[in-house]
């Protein structure tokens, strides 16, 4: 077992109550960091003015990637309360593929502009508008009402890229409620790259894992959740154990931090294998980013009162269904884990940016190959975020 320096901790919440800090992340994608971090300075130009063009994606008839379309259409005016943002960045998520194919949430309008995730520079404020102003760089929770407290499925009304237009466009509307500005040293690929998926781990660790330094912390597979959730861990001084189908992404997950690595295709019990390398008290935190295929094996390396954040949906029950026990024997706590709010995302890039972790971005594509990103998203070979540059 490895023993970790409990001042780490200490510096995570450090980072969490300041306002600002001195860390500078470069993106993990290769792009130098004078391109990737520096701080943009606001730039208004015609091509920002209301009523003039621009070019945007659409889901057209949600038929799968091939119903996607680029098109050409007016700059908005944001209305009362809104923003107006130019896209420097957007990244995926295996939810954008489900919204494409039709398949997550029923039917959008062809109109629908996808894509949960991405950051930008402020270029327009409507009418009552304070917390943000021209010139300033955010990002923003998919869920735009979700401002802090409880979870309510009314948040979905206002979800980005879903029941409203999201990311993958040139300039993009939305509420300034929902707006985080960004750390001064923060680029806009690493933001965007921190949305939902950074959310919904940090979701997992902190509100409700509770997680402290020298917690052992499993997660599932090496898109864009368990990696996150992998780093998230690491900068809070917890062990990390991950599993993969891939040595190559174990090794790469290695060098990332990781504890513990488990092929789970090589290794059909995976869960007795965590257990093992734990010393027989398995994991204290589960981010169980598969569903009901794997909750079984999550339950049963477990260590007493663990905690299961339980996120994912792509694999269904196994014959027979999961098995529970475990939850009484050991006093788990399994929760559903949907996203989080804005107050989330402002913690996770304080805590980030203090901590100079540096997101792991697998590959950057430009607005223009925005189909190409998708389908590489698709073939599932990635490990860590992908990011679309505007």
């Amino acid at each position: 077992m490895v023993t970790f320096d409990p001042a780490r901790r200490e510096a995570l919440v450090a980072a969490l109550a300041a306002a600002t800090a001195p860390a500078t992340l470069v993106a993990a994608s290769g792009v130098p960091a004078a391109v990737c971090a520096a701080p943009v300075a606001a730039s208004p130009s015609p091509q920002y003015e209301a009523g003039m063009k621009m070019r945007k994606y659409q889901v057209g008839d949600q038929k799968g990637l091939d119903s996607l379309k680029l098109v050409v259409g007016p700059v908005p005016e944001p209305g009362p309360g809104e923003v107006r943002i130019a896209v420097k960045a957007s990244a995926l998520n295996h939810r954008d593929l489900m919204v494409m194919g039709g398949r997550y949430g029923g039917p959008k309008p062809p109109t629908r502009v996808p894509v949960a995730d991405g950051a930008g520079e402020v270029v327009a404020v409507g009418a009552g508008v304070t917390r943000v102003k021209v010139g300033d760089r955010v990002t923003a929770p998919h869920f735009t009402p979700w401002v802090d407290g409880d979870y309510d499925p009314s948040v979905f009304a206002g979800d980005v890229g879903n029941s409203i237009d999201g990311w993958l466009q040139e300039q993009v509307l939305l509420p300034a409620a929902a707006l985080v500005k960004l750390p001064a040293k923060m680029g806009y690929e690493e933001a965007a790259a921190l949305g939902a998926a950074g959310i919904t781990a940090w979701a997992v660790l902190e509100p409700f894992g509770r997680m402290k330094s020298g917690d052992v912390v499993l997660t599932l597979g090496t898109g864009g959740v368990a990696i996150l959730a992998l780093q998230i861990a690491k900068m809070g001084g917890a062990t990390v154990a991950i599993t993969s189908s891939s040595d190559t992404k174990l090794a790469a997950c290695r060098e990332l931090g990781a504890d513990i690595t488990v092929n789970y295709r090589t290794t059909p019990a995976w869960h007795e294998a965590v257990l093992a390398a734990t010393g027989g008290r398995g994991a204290d935190i589960v981010v169980e980013t598969v569903g009901l295929g794997t909750l079984s094996q999550s339950l049963a390396c477990c260590a007493p009162n663990a905690r299961v954040g339980w996120l994912g949906g792509l694999e269904g029950p196994p014959a027979g269904g999961p098995t529970l026990f475990p939850m009484i024997a050991k006093n788990v706590v399994l929760k559903g884990i949907t996203s989080g709010s804005r107050r989330m995302l402002e913690d996770l890039l304080r805590a980030v940016d203090g901590n100079g972790v540096k997101p792991k971005i697998d590959k950057v594509f430009p607005f223009d190959q925005a189909r190409a990103a998708l389908d590489y998203l698709a073939t599932g070979t990635h490990l860590g975020k992908i990011v679309i540059r505007h």
